[in-house]
């Protein structure tokens, strides 16, 4: 009967949960010294310490500050997103089935305890350490313990060995490992950290794969470097050239790649991506990864089955016919027999067909006559040989009956008529599944695949799983989203067709590609196939890997969307792997995203959000390394023809500080329609391109005020200085409002948001510069009215100049 609930709780004190050490919630303090991992930042600090002690101190007490705050903001955000992701985990459950108190009860893995009865079946992650009592046929995957690929077979039988390594422990099924075959049963022998896997689990890290947003970023980070470090040393050197004072100049260049460095960027992907994922969980689309936001959002292709995508995926008996054609529900019993599901009896491998017979109202009249049969043995399904046989026995005589698809059994028959396997057509073409029973008298009490031959063919069971009342909307949704959706189905080809051509899901050339033409295929015939065609039908879990693995060599960014143990392997190989949340545990596990819902149409509104994130981020690079990169020019330009450092390293951080601060708020930014209506990737060319064609704009307004303050107005440094730092900063920020979109910006609202944090930035620069704060710490000077006029024409200017340039910019790239 198992544990009861009270031995179990008792269990579970002493014991402890049923976790393996993993990775835990970062605390505070680490998520703040974290924000100091930049070297360039870490060159700063040391900079401000030898500037302190060579009597500098309050330019040094300014640049920590400055520092120190812009950490402690970044820390603040981060904080947040880590507690979003410990959130959404919550919607993610991993099961496991348990005798407790003599019934079978599904409960959280967290809750097992040694001494647990559990029940394992295919598609199962094995939940503890489990000494087997019972097994049928049972192998699990130990790849992750063991690195072997092929499935290991269980036993129940006591083995007398000294080794205690996974591959000599047949009789012990471990915690984390796949069930991939068969059945079985037995008592949890160690749970949580006592497990083998937990006492190796340091061992077992896997690299996760770089996404191609994050290949893309590195990329961009990599140029991005050797621009700043180029642009730095130049800067450096020429203030030295010039007779300007060493270490004022080495401090100024750094002060000044800081503050051109988008080093704020890593905070505003991850707000970014959290707000995404957060607002995808709303809608049933919950992220493991935050990166996974982004991925869904510029997937181009998406391949799923049909079966509970397209369809409802509940199948329901809809017929039980004889050979002839002519009904006969006496088949029904043997649907019953020859089932997973066996009234009285531990229920290992129940599978969606074996579910729809017993849930017909036509089984039920039946289900008495159960009690005059005797289950002898069986061969549980396997995919390989898609069928599933028992041996019963009713008074004397003993029978083998099959079950599985019509090809399966056929197979296995001692003969089948054309006729017969035209019926199966007609049924097919109608949206019907067929499964086929097979029967034979038999002598033995044992079983094995082996015994499936020379049968004599009973009947059949017709099912109907309907189309979905949304798939023709949802197939709509990815048709105006630019996200090509490739079937590929377990299913034969003629009920496929009938189902794509319910839902308006239109096939290529009117072709279906079968798993038997694939594997006949070269590699380059392979390739040209899975690019050419959308619909694919009989299909293995290999080969469904395998064209999710063609699909993104070819460059496309592959989804796949599968809720079973045979979708695993595709689920692994997709850019995002999507499952559904009551799918099979080890499907949930390989899988990057869950829907709460299995539905096209749930999975078409996450797509939608992660475009949206992808847009924001998209805005704060191009907004950023623009202006950043036109101020290192103009500063690289002036010092050639200027006697002193056109602004203190404080006051660059301050101006850094200032303009990124509504920066932050780019994550709730509204995205144009337009932006969202296709995938879209990192194109390195067209942000260089953005970043030279606006960033000499912003360069040429630098110059049109310090050509005029010095050569005009010949003011002291320190206006001038105050001049630039408040040009700077401003016009940074009101670039924003122009450059966030390709169209005019009064056809694109900006989020409250962003206008808030934006005015305040901009009260706050002109604040700080009147402050006796800004006078004594960042050595500023009230700048004059006239001075104030400049630099208000030269905003107004440079806004219409960006709304004019953006125009022609956007005709030859497009965004």
């Amino acid at each position: 009967m198992g544990l009861t609930t009270r031995q179990a709780q008792e269990r579970l004190k002493n014991f402890g949960p049923n976790e393996v050490a993993k990775k835990e919630e970062r605390p505070g303090f680490k998520i703040f010294f974290s924000q100091f991992k930049n070297s360039l930042v870490l060159i700063l600090i040391f900079a401000a310490i030898i500037s302190y002690f060579l009597g500098q101190h309050v330019e040094a007490t300014v640049i920590l500050a400055i520092v120190f705050l812009n950490s402690f903001l970044s820390f603040i955000q981060e904080y947040k997103a880590e507690k979003v992701i410990q959130q959404l985990k919550k919607y993610l459950t991993l099961k496991a089935r348990v005798l407790r108190n003599g019934e079978i009860a599904e409960i959280d893995s967290v809750q097992i305890v040694p001494g647990d009865l559990v029940l394992l079946k295919i598609g199962d992650l094995v939940p503890a350490d489990i000494r087997l009592t019972k097994v049928n046929e049972l192998t699990t995957n130990e790849s992750l313990l063991t690195g072997e690929s092929l499935p290991v077979e269980k036993t129940a039988t006591k083995i007398s060995s000294e080794k205690f390594l996974p591959q000599d422990l047949k009789n012990i099924a471990f915690a984390g490992t796949a069930v991939c075959g068969g059945e079985g049963q037995g008592i949890v022998i160690a749970t949580g950290k006592n497990t083998y896997f937990g006492k190796t689990a340091a061992c077992l890290k896997q690299t996760i794969p770089e996404s191609d947003f994050q290949k893309s970023l590195k990329k961009f980070s990599n140029f991005l470097l050797k621009v700043i470090l180029a642009m730095t040393a130049f800067i450096f050197a020429a203030n030295a050239f010039l007779g300007k004072e060493i270490f004022e100049s080495f401090l100024f260049a750094l002060a000044l790649a800081v503050g051109i460095t988008p080093e704020v960027l890593p905070v505003i992907m991850t707000i970014t991506l959290s707000s995404g994922a957060l607002a995808m969980s709303k809608k049933k689309v919950v992220c493991k990864r935050l990166a996974s936001v982004e991925n869904l959002g510029n997937m181009d292709t998406l391949c799923c089955d049909k079966t509970g995508t397209l369809t409802e995926g509940k199948m329901t008996l809809a017929d039980s016919l004889n050979p002839n054609g002519s009904k006969n529900e006496n088949l029904i019993i043997f649907g019953l027999l020859c089932n997973s599901i066996k009234e009285g009896k531990l229920v290992l491998t129940e599978n969606p067909i074996d579910r729809s017979i017993w849930k017909s109202k036509e089984s039920q009249k039946f289900v008495p006559q159960l009690k005059e049969y005797q289950l002898i043995d069986e061969n549980p399904f396997s995919f390989e040989r898609r069928r599933a046989s028992v041996v019963v026995q009713k008074d004397q005589k003993k029978l083998f009956l099959a079950k599985g698809a019509p090809e399966s059994i056929f197979g296995i028959c001692k003969s089948v008529s054309p006729e017969i396997r035209k019926k199966i057509t007609d049924f097919q073409e109608d949206g019907y599944t067929v499964i086929a029973l097979a029967q034979k008298e038999f002598l033995g009490n044992k079983t094995v695949p082996a015994d499936e031959k020379d049968l004599n063919l009973l009947g059949f069971l017709l099912f109907q799983d309907p189309p979905k009342k949304t798939a023709k909307e949802s197939i709509k949704m990815f048709q105006k989203l630019k996200v090509n959706i490739k079937i590929l189905s377990g299913d034969s080809p003629i009920t496929t067709r009938k189902i794509c051509q319910e839902v308006g899901l239109e096939i290529f050339q009117n072709e279906i590609i079968l798993g038997d033409q694939l594997e006949k295929m070269n590699e380059d015939d392979f390739r040209l196939a899975c690019q050419k065609y959308n619909v694919f039908a009989r299909v293995t879990p290999v080969q469904k890997m395998r064209i999710v693995g063609s699909l993104n060599k070819e460059g496309h960014i592959v989804g796949f969307l599968g809720d079973g143990i045979n979708d695993a392997p595709a689920l692994k190989a997709a850019d995002v792997g999507i499952s559904v949340n009551s799918g099979a545990q080890i499907a949930k596990e390989a899988a990057d995203i869950i829907l709460l819902q299995k539905s096209l149409k749930v999975l078409a509104t996450g797509i939608v959000e992660g475009r949206k994130t992808f847009g924001n981020i998209t805005k704060y690079i191009l907004n950023t390394i623009s202006a950043n990169w036109g101020n290192m020019f103009t500063v690289a330009f002036s010092s050639l023809f200027m006697n002193f450092i056109p602004l203190l390293p404080s006051q660059i951080l301050l101006n850094n500080f200032i303009t990124d601060t509504p920066m932050v708020a780019i994550s709730t930014d509204n995205v144009d329609q337009e932006f969202i209506k296709k995938p879209k990737r990192w194109n390195l060319h067209l942000i260089s391109r953005f970043m030279i064609y606006f960033g000499l704009i912003s360069s040429f307004y630098d110059l049109a005020l310090i050509l005029p303050l010095l050569l005009i107005f010949k003011i002291p440094t320190s206006l001038f200085r105050t001049a630039w730092f408040l040009e700077s900063a401003l016009s940074e920020i009101v670039s924003t409002f122009a450059i966030r979109s390709k169209f005019p910006f009064y056809q694109s609202s900006p989020s409250r948001l962003l206008v808030i944090t934006s005015i305040l930035a901009l009260f706050w620069a002109l604040f700080i510069v009147h402050s006796r704060i800004g006078l004594v710490f960042f050595e500023f000077e009230k700048p004059t009215l006239a001075i104030l006029i400049l630099i208000g024409a030269i905003l107004v200017t440079y806004f219409f100049s960006l709304e004019f340039a953006k125009r022609s910019f956007f005709k030859k790239f497009e965004i």
